[in-house]
């Protein structure tokens, strides 16, 4: 063959065919007809992998889920669980859902500068907002009293809150009744009961009357759980001790100038007692309750409802940060990325101690329990009817209370399920749980009987 002969050509020459390459015309033509039948085969399944993939993509937004989900149970079973539970007519509609614009992307979210808040803050400097098309300003504030009026002011678009607040909001419980919803819990555990050095022989709570302690709010966690501890051990805790309310920034300060013996406190105000050491850790809070709620992603029905592809939005990122903070194994990273001055204003190693579990006692020893603090999203119903028994316990609600209907109400837990799953986080089934509270089963189908089952509370509810 020359340089410039044609090998096509060539073939013709060599073949009954116009390609040169088959016994006939005929064969050709057929030869023809399958490669087309192949090339649309192929293109059938090109695009039918692009809508599963897009499909996907839509029910794992984030790279991580979406990879852990495709390496847990294979892309040709995620297709076919995708052919099965959603049908090419279903399609375009699903892909539709959530694509609704944003009514408003510029947001203001309030927050104490506390451990309990790493997923609101974490998701501004890691860029979890930012993903989800939002600009958002997490503005740290002074106190908890502050961040409510902020919030039912209109300034805050949503906060962070003690678990208890937006139940007490919604209620009218020191507070204008503004409808609230919790759709997230913040963080589970989180934290500690704080002695100054001085009492480091005065150990059993029995022996802790006259002592001054601090807690953050009266509607808080904190309160509850520092008032059942001394309830248990005998000691009415409006008549034995003295409880005043402290914002977390100030406690440390309180208890050097010798204004508290002691404080139960969110992280990481503990650890930064031991870190000056001006106190130390006399028990975590999971000792007295494994895995209790402490403060939550919260917002006014009204945000929820007028701005529902905002919230959508914002809810995805707080939960996808949640499900991040969830792995053990970033905390080092987060605790870098919240540490600074314009977030949590503390030393990195003392964020590492809180979130990492491997902390120093403020006693001599370095303890290791990576579930001092843990996330998860989900807003147990059950958890604001415990809530509320407490509350009625001390006094702060009185009469008849719904309990079941104000825990539905308030914590959104059909809202979480979507997009925990979105997240490739698994949700439970219900939303109710019992749990053990100092090893006292608590029943959310009989809030009153657990109530009433308390010797010490105040007698006038």
């Amino acid at each position: 063959m020359g340089l410039f002969d044609d090998p096509f050509q060539t073939k013709t020459r060599l073949g009954a065919c116009s390609c040169g390459g088959h016994a006939s015309q005929g064969e050709h033509e057929k030869a023809l007809r399958h490669e087309a039948a192949k090339v649309a085969d192929g293109e059938e399944t090109r695009i039918t992998r692009i809508v599963e993939s897009a499909i996907i993509r839509k029910l794992f937004p984030q790279d991580r889920s979406r990879r852990a989900f495709l390496k847990a149970v294979g892309a040709s079973t995620a297709a076919a669980a995708v052919a099965q539970l959603l049908p090419v007519d279903m399609i375009s509609e699903v892909l539709a859902q959530g694509t609704g614009p944003l009514e408003k992307t510029r947001l203001n979210i309030g927050f104490i500068p506390i451990t309990c808040a790493t997923p609101i803050i974490m998701a501004h400097p890691m860029g979890f907002y930012e993903r989800q098309g939002l600009d958002v300003s997490v503005i740290k504030t002074a106190g908890w009293a502050v961040i409510r009026d902020m919030t039912l002011n209109g300034e805050y678009d949503a906060s962070q809150m003690l678990v208890p607040m937006p139940l007490a909001i919604s209620m009218g419980v020191g507070s204008s009744s503004i409808p609230m919803v919790v759709p997230a819990i913040e963080n589970i555990n989180g934290q500690a009961i704080t002695l100054a050095m001085k009492h480091q022989q005065r150990r059993d709570p029995a022996d802790w009357k006259g002592m001054r302690f601090a807690v953050p709010f009266d509607y808080s966690m904190h309160n509850y759980l520092l008032r059942y501890y001394l309830a248990e051990a005998g000691l009415n805790p409006d008549t034995d001790v003295s409880i005043r309310v402290v914002p977390p920034p100030d406690m440390v300060a309180n208890l050097r100038a010798d204004n508290i013996d002691g404080f139960l406190a969110p992280d990481p105000v503990n650890q930064r007692a031991v870190y000056d050491g001006i106190g130390f850790i006399h028990m975590l809070s999971k000792e007295l309750w494994d895995g209790h709620p402490c403060c939550a992603f919260t917002a006014t029905r009204a945000f929820a409802t007028q701005a529902p592809n905002t919230y959508a939005a914002l809810l995805r990122a707080i939960i996808e940060a949640t499900a991040y903070a969830s792995n053990i194994d970033n905390r080092r990273e987060i605790a870098e990325a919240i540490a600074p001055t314009s977030y949590l204003n503390q030393p990195v190693t003392v964020v590492e101690q809180v979130l990492t579990g491997t902390y120093a006692d403020g006693l001599g020893s370095v303890q290791r329990d990576s579930a001092r603090i843990d996330f998860d999203p989900f807003p147990w119903e059950s958890f604001a009817i415990w809530i509320m028994t407490q509350m009625k316990r001390w006094g702060q609600i009185r009469g008849e209370v719904d309990y079941a209907s104000i825990a539905r109400e308030v914590y959104l837990a059909t809202d979480a399920k979507r997009l925990m799953a979105e997240s490739g986080m698994t949700p439970p089934e219900q939303t109710t749980k019992t749990f053990s509270v100092m090893g006292k089963q608590f029943d959310p189908a009989d809030p009153e009987g657990y109530l009433e089952s308390f010797e010490i509370r105040r007698r006038d509810t």
